[in-house]
């Protein structure tokens, strides 16, 4: 079938819409109609190849749509159902055997080859191969195939534009403090970065009970947020030395922080916030051989740790449903930092993320 989807062509290149063919689905596959799909600061990153994703390739990971039709093998998701695309894994390594999937031995096959993992592609761009399968998705179009195992059944009322962006950035942010961190009531959490990413942060800690939530940023539009959504304290970092900022707030340092700026030097920061004991979460993404340098000391005597984290320790399946319950709630409202495009407007949503106008930009494809 020919659907649109939105190319890039090459590293740098602009988000192109163009028509492509989709092809038959496998056993375990399901097609999707997309009605909205995020922009993931990952979508930039890989289109500036600061992940070895072979291109040219349909990017995007945050998708929700209506099911078209699924693969024999499929249960359990039937077409007309409303679901939510996240990331992908083997289902079948160690760590997606023991309910932690976002470590999955394979990931970087299934979520950055760009590719099933046997190399093959359901999308084909006149004639040729066009890499397809991004986070098992590539949801940067009107249709994607997806596979059963990072399909998420919707409720009928769920609005489709609202949930995307929970199958990365809102699931990362929200399950790495209540997934990962798991503060007590009453404890300090610093986040270092108030994207889409570190809001989801401010709100689950907003919820786990955290009674000082300081948001760190250079964005002064991004901090007021911040506070609306329920920081106690931010730090303009361009203005004043976080450490310092956080050091006052909290007396001996915060008991856990959170780094998504992808930042070496926030990073270090991130650590030596920290109270003895405390908890350094790394989100952020950076290029590949990035590196950062700590006095060893600062980690040895403080007893400090520090902590990788993938997609929130999230089973989609289970802790997505849990968000979505408490969105309903009212205790969740994500939908305070997101921005609306058509799908039309991808190259001005992207650019706008990244010169910071907006949070999280969504795409609508009016499917």
């Amino acid at each position: 079938m020919r659907i649109t989807a939105a190319v890039t062509a090459q590293k740098g290149a602009p988000f192109t819409l163009e028509e492509v063919e989709m092809g038959a689905l496998r056993a375990d596959e399901v097609r999707v109609r997309i009605a909205a799909a995020g922009i993931c600061h990952t979508d930039l990153i890989v289109r500036d190849q600061w992940y070895p994703v072979p291109l040219p390739a349909v990017l995007g990971h945050e998708g929700a749509g209506v099911v078209d039709e699924v693969g024999a093998g499929v249960t359990g998701i039937a077409p007309g159902d409303r679901v939510a695309l996240s990331y992908h894994s083997c289902g079948h390594c160690p760590c997606c055997a023991t309910g932690r999937p976002s470590y999955c031995h394979e990931f970087f096959a299934h979520n950055f080859g760009a590719s099933r993992p046997d190399g093959t592609s359901a999308l084909r761009r006149g004639g040729d191969l066009l890499h397809g399968h991004f986070f098992g998705q590539s949801s940067f179009a009107t249709h994607s195939v997806a596979n059963a195992r990072n399909v998420v059944k919707l409720a009928p009322d769920m609005p489709l534009d609202i949930v995307a962006p929970f199958g990365c950035g809102i699931q990362t942010g929200a399950g790495a403090v209540l997934n990962v961190l798991t503060p007590a009531a009453g404890t300090a959490l610093a986040v270092f970065g108030t994207g889409t990413v570190g809001l989801a942060a401010v709100l689950a800690a907003r919820i786990a009970g955290c009674t000082t939530i300081i948001g760190i940023d250079r964005n002064p539009a991004r901090l007021e947020i911040a506070r609306e959504l329920g920081a106690t304290h931010t730090v303009d970092a361009g203005a004043e030395d976080a450490v310092a900022a956080i050091m006052r707030i909290t007396g001996d340092g915060a008991d856990a922080s959170l780094e998504t700026t992808a930042s070496p030097q926030v990073f270090r920061q991130a650590v030596e916030c920290t109270a003895p004991t405390g908890v350094c979460g790394l989100i952020g993404a950076p290029a590949f051989g990035t590196e950062v340098t700590f006095d060893m000391n600062s980690i040895l005597v403080s007893g400090r740790t520090i902590r990788g984290i993938v997609e929130g320790d999230s089973v989609p399946s289970v802790f997505l449903p849990r968000l979505i319950e408490l969105w309903r709630q009212g205790r969740f409202p994500v939908e305070r930092f997101m921005t609306f495009y058509d799908f039309d407007q991808i190259e001005r949503a992207a650019r706008d993320a990244e010169a910071g106008v907006v949070i999280k930009p969504v795409l609508r494809t009016g499917s």
